[in-house]
Order: structure tokens, then C-alpha cells, then sequence
């Protein structure tokens, strides 16, 4: 039996459980970059002198908010998804290392006071979403399904719009830094709308089968279709021809697609779900960003100028958060039902999006921001309570992963 349990053992993976599955370090490190970042920025806001580095402060907080805490969420979902689409056995012990290494090292060499010269600073904050695709493509080729390649695909154009920032600061290209954050940043939210629209109503079906509730539901791919392909409309419309009226009639339209997709998919019946709710609050927060940037760009509404926040903080942070906590209680072998910091979180990040969106309209700007930003780390901080244990400890179950 002794030898039974030592091989059982062996064979759940690397002995430090945070590298035995992708999503752990990943997860976590999408969560203290998140604190740590905003701290760096109100101090900064709040007149701390902090030494240059590669990028200027508010370039600086504006490509870690995006390829820190987004590239980091990105990478543990990648890591943890490919395995479960292609069968093949989680990423796990020295290429998670590597990985992990890359990523840290990006963020090190970023960092305000960093000695690396902007050129050598870009070229290795550019490695790690290269290196985390070149580490799943095998499986995706082995698995030889074309739909796969979707993801990915969109990870590489969001890696494209972080060399377009980092290449102005390196010098390789002028005024880049605008395009590619907002690249970025649009093909974040297109992931959202394409990884959403496949477990949002999927989850939700389940869970409403379970209860027995599972009500019926008419298919029709044609609104899927057409909600995606707004997304990516929005994409090229705003790479050809930002802050135009043509990206602002896009923006609209895809506010209605989206908002349709929603529509469907029963959120009302998970209000007593958290683990649920989130998703489609997260999901609805997507037609808010956009009919707001709508309102800006069309009607030129002064209240909807921080449009690009309620995208960022909103829709994009809070489905970041809605996945982790659930993949993380999913693959830790935990029941699927939120802890109450959870739910305090959930809760958090939409203020924090509306009062950085919203609350220079209400209140003063200065207030507006503190309110923002506390809400932001209180959120972060109140997930890493409830989580950084799970994901740094082994599955209670003794099972791999």
C-alpha cells in the first residue's frame, strides 16, 4: 500500500503544486499583478517620484493593466483549456517554468527604475505569449481540429497590439503605443465574446438541468454568428479607422448582437448563483462598453469619454474573474459554488469600472479615481484571500492537476 501511495504520488505531477497545472501560477499571478500595479499607479497619481524606466508611468500602468494582468489571465486559461479541448495531459513542471520565468522576467525589466534599455526591455517583455503558443501548438496540431485555432489565433493578434506599444517605446516605430493598446484591448473583449459565448449559455444549461429547471431554448447560431462577427468589426474597424463615426455605427451594432446573444441564454434563472450570475454579468457589461463608446463617438457625450474603462475594468476584468475562480475550483476538485470573498469580488469590480468610467460625472475626478482604485485592489486582494491557498496547495482529492 506504502508503495502504491509513494507512485500515486509520483505520478500527480511536480512535488511544488503550484507548478502542476497551468493555471495555478498563472491565476495567481493575474491576481497580484493586479494589486500590485494599481498600487504602483495611485502612488504615482498621489505624487510618489518614482524612477523612469523603459516606459513612462502612464504608459507603464496602462501596458501592465493589459499585458501583465490580462497576458497572465490569457496564459493560465490557455494552459488550462488546450488540455481539456485535445485530450492530452495538463502543462505541467519544467515547460510551466519556463513559461512562468518569461512572463516574470517581462514584468521585470518593464518595471519603473528598470536598467534595461527600452530596446532590450521590449524584446524580452515580447517573449512570453510566443513561447506559451509555440508550447500548445503540438497539441493543437495532434488534435486536428480547425476550430481550435480560434483562441490562439485572437492571442496572437492581442500580442501584435503589445508590439505595437512596446515598439514606440523602444523606438522601432512612431505613434504605435495608442494603436496597439486599443488592439489589445478589442481583441481581449473579441475573446470574451467568443470564449463567453461557449460557456456562458453552456454552464448555465447545465446547471439549469441539474436543478431540473432547463428551460427550452430555440437555436439559433445565426445570432452567435453575427455576435462574433460585431466583435471582430469592431476589432478592424477601430485598427482602419479609430474614433470615427465608423467605429462608433460598429460599436452600436455590435452593442445589439451582443446584447441579442445574451438574451438568450437564461441569466435571470442564476440569480441565485454566483458562480453563474457573474458570467452573464460580465457578458452584459460587453454591450454596455460598447453602446457607451457608441454614445461618445456618435453623439460626442462628454460622460462617455472613459468609454475604453468600462471595456477594460468592466467586461474584461470581471470575466477574467468570473473564469479563474471557477476553472480554480473546478480543477482543484472543489464543489462549483463561489465563497462569499468571491461574491464580494464580483460585486467590486463593476463599481470599480463605473466609478472609473462614470464617476468624474458624479463626484469629484480625483474621488472618482480613489474610489475606482480601492475597489480594484479590494476586489483583487479579496480573491487572493479566498484562492491563493487553492491554487498553491495540492487538490484535497490527492489527484493530479
Amino acid at each position: 500500500m506504502i508503495a502504491v501511495e509513494r507512485l500515486r504520488r509520483r505520478d500527480a505531477g511536480p512535488s511544488v503544486a503550484l507548478f502542476r497545472h497551468g493555471f495555478r501560477p498563472f491565476f495567481l499571478f493575474a491576481g497580484v499583478w493586479a494589486v500590485i500595479a494599481m498600487l504602483v499607479w495611485i502612488a504615482a497619481l498621489h505624487g510618489a517620484v518614482l524612477p523612469d524606466g523603459p516606459l513612462p508611468i502612464a504608459r507603464w500602468h496602462a501596458h501592465e493593466m493589459i499585458a501583465g494582468f490580462v497576458g497572465a489571465a490569457i496564459s493560465g486559461f490557455v494552459l488550462t483549456a488546450v488540455p481539456n479541448w485535445t485530450g492530452r495531459r495538463g502543462y505541467a513542471g519544467g515547460p510551466l517554468i519556463l513559461l512562468v520565468a518569461l512572463f516574470l522576467a517581462a514584468r521585470l525589466v518593464l518595471l519603473p527604475g528598470s536598467p534595461v534599455p527600452a530596446p532590450a526591455a521590449a524584446a524580452i517583455a515580447l517573449l512570453p505569449l510566443p513561447a506559451l503558443l509555440l508550447t500548445v501548438l503540438p497539441a493543437l496540431v495532434k488534435a486536428g481540429a480547425p476550430r481550435l485555432y480560434g483562441p490562439p489565433a485572437l492571442i496572437l493578434v492581442f500580442w501584435g497590439g503589445d508590439a505595437l506599444m512596446l515598439a514606440e517605446a523602444a523606438g522601432w516605430t512612431d505613434d504605435t503605443f495608442a494603436t496597439g493598446q486599443l488592439l489589445s484591448l478589442n481583441v481581449a473583449l473579441a475573446l470574451v465574446g467568443l470564449i463567453g459565448g461557449r460557456i456562458v449559455p453552456s454552464f448555465t444549461l447545465n446547471a439549469l438541468r441539474r436543478a431540473g429547471l432547463a428551460p427550452d431554448s430555440p437555436p439559433f447560431p445565426w445570432i452567435d454568428r453575427a455576435g462574433m462577427l460585431a466583435l471582430g468589426a469592431v476589432v478592424l474597424g477601430d485598427l482602419v479607422a479609430p474614433d470615427s463615426i465608423a467605429a462608433g455605427t460598429i460599436a452600436a451594432v455590435a452593442a445589439v448582437a451582443t446584447l441579442a446573444r445574451l438574451a438568450r441564454w437564461h441569466g435571470l434563472a442564476t440569480l441565485g448563483q454566483p458562480i453563474l450570475w457573474v458570467l452573464h454579468l460580465a457578458y452584459l457589461l460587453v454591450p454596455a462598453a460598447l453602446a457607451t463608446k457608441a454614445a461618445f463617438l456618435l453623439a460626442g457625450a462628454s460622460w462617455a469619454a472613459a468609454w475604453l474603462h468600462l471595456q477594460a475594468a468592466g467586461g474584461i476584468a470581471l470575466m477574467i474573474m468570473a473564469v479563474m475562480t471557477r476553472a480554480t475550483l473546478g480543477h482543484t476538485g472543489r464543489d462549483l459554488v463561489a465563497p462569499p470573498l468571491a461574491v464580494a469580488a464580483y460585486g467590486l469590480i463593476p463599481l470599480a469600472a463605473l466609478a472609473r468610467a462614470f464617476g468624474g460625472e458624479l463626484m469629484p475626478y480625483a474621488a472618482a479615481l480613489a474610489v475606482a482604485g480601492t475597489a480594484w485592489i479590494a476586489a483583487f486582494a479579496l480573491y487572493l484571500i479566498a484562492f491563493a491557498p487553492m491554487l498553491l496547495a495540492p487538490r484535497p482529492d490527492g489527484k493530479p492537476g
